[in-house]
């Protein structure tokens, strides 16, 4: 059986991105182990949907540069320790490393001449995440150095993933060959929300209330403080609006405050952490998506793993102007508003608020403009791409899954 490692500094359980590609690979026919962090009260190794999970108790404190250097460090001499010892065993074909940080792509070094091929999967651009986490300057020493292991790390894989076109543009002007790279978008699986739609009552229709969802991390990069004064400055002409928020994180206190400062705290509520497998029936329940995201050399790039949820559920979409986003859906399918700016959110906000068929005209469009980089699609591109690296190994199994696709 064809064995694929796949390294990954985040908790697999949670991390749905690596998890919708072990989990296709395990259904290609390979045996796939995970090497990823311990979850608080979690097993050392376990087996979840058919894919091996090896973890090491490290935690996830950072804060500093100096946190940050000791965990990755610590990480990748684990990962380097470990996929080495069980080369010769398991004999690899392929070592999948997802960033951040780039060089745990090097926990192969010494697989890689053992014949294993590597894949570096960029879910972030590390030099631009510094600029905006630290507020350096661009010509700083740091960030020429974060550039140049960015550089001496995609130059080690045989083959990099990116998560969207204007990624790839940045990064192979700071020189990634194109001719090995491979474009896999943040997307939603499909199957959990579209059976959520169909089979939930559609609440968001009967309740007189006219819900605005935002679900995800509060941390401020989200902008959810411009939310609630985009928000408060429109209530009064949304007589039967509420805005809700679900998740946890460091700005759940400020956001609380600032909504009772302003005099809306009855209308915005903060539902707290919910479970992945109740999202799709709290999705239902609202009228509209609000993805507030900030604008900075960072987030221009983002492409936000709730903005295919909604789409898949059929909600209409009020999210940030950002060029990664506006690279893929045109103004006829979201509520574009300028990022940062309260106030030309809550013309957006009022806007589809008083209008019932441009809220059905934005689901519909999105749908649409949706469908080329849903993920059956990114399924397809992955398991094409690893096809590539593995050889005929796998090929016959892998276009079965394609043609499933």
């Amino acid at each position: 059986m064809t064995a694929v490692c796949i390294l990954l500094q985040n908790f697999y359980d949670i991390d749905i991105r690596v998890r919708r590609k072990a989990e296709a690979l395990a259904a290609a026919g390979c045996s796939v182990d995970v090497f990823a962090l311990r979850g608080p009260n979690g097993p050392k190794n376990y087996t979840l949907e058919g894919v091996n999970v090896y973890t090491i108790s490290l935690g996830k404190l950072r804060g500093s540069l100096v946190r940050y250097a000791f965990e990755y460090l610590a990480f990748l001499l684990w990962c380097l320790v470990r996929v080495t010892m069980r080369m010769p065993r398991r004999r690899y074909k392929v070592i999948d490393a997802n960033t951040l940080p780039d060089f745990l792509v090097f926990a192969a070094a010494f697989a890689k001449p053992m014949g294993a091929k590597v894949v570096l999967d960029m879910h972030e651009i590390t030099p631009e995440f510094y600029i905006s986490k630290y507020h350096m300057s661009p010509d700083s020493l740091t960030v020429k150095l974060l550039q140049f292991q960015e550089k001496i790390s995609f130059d080690f894989a045989d083959h990099v993933i990116t998560i969207n076109e204007p990624i790839l543009e940045l990064l192979c002007s700071r020189g990634l060959d194109r001719a090995k790279t491979t474009v896999i978008m943040n997307s939603a699986e499909e199957g959990r929300f579209l059976s959520a739609r169909s089979s939930t009552v559609d609440t968001a229709s009967a309740d007189e209330k006219f819900v605005m969802m935002y679900h995800g991390t509060l941390t401020q990069l989200y902008g959810l403080d411009i939310a609630v004064e985009a928000f408060a400055l429109a209530h009064e002409k949304m007589p039967a609006a509420e805005l809700w928020i679900l998740g946890s994180g460091p700005e759940k206190n400020r956001i609380e405050n600032l909504a009772q400062e302003r005099g809306i705290g009855a209308k915005v509520k903060l539902v707290g952490q919910v479970p992945p497998k109740d999202i799709p029936a709290w999705l239902s329940r609202c009228k509209v998506g609000l993805l507030p995201i900030r604008r900075d050399v960072f987030l221009e790039f983002a492409s936000p793993n709730k903005l295919p949820e909604f789409i898949i559920m059929g909600k209409p979409v009020i999210i940030s102007r950002l060029k990664a986003i506006q690279s893929y859906f045109t103004p006829e399918a979201l509520a574009f508003f300028e990022p940062n700016d309260p106030v030309d959110l809550s013309r957006q906000m009022l806007r589809v608020y008083a209008d019932r068929d441009l809220q059905n005209r934005l689901a519909a469009k999105a749908s649409i403009e949706y469908k080329p980089i849903r993920w059956d699609v990114m399924k397809q591109r992955y398991l094409a791409a690893m096809e590539n690296l593995i050889g005929p190994d796998l090929s016959g199994r892998l276009t079965v899954v394609h043609n499933r696709g």
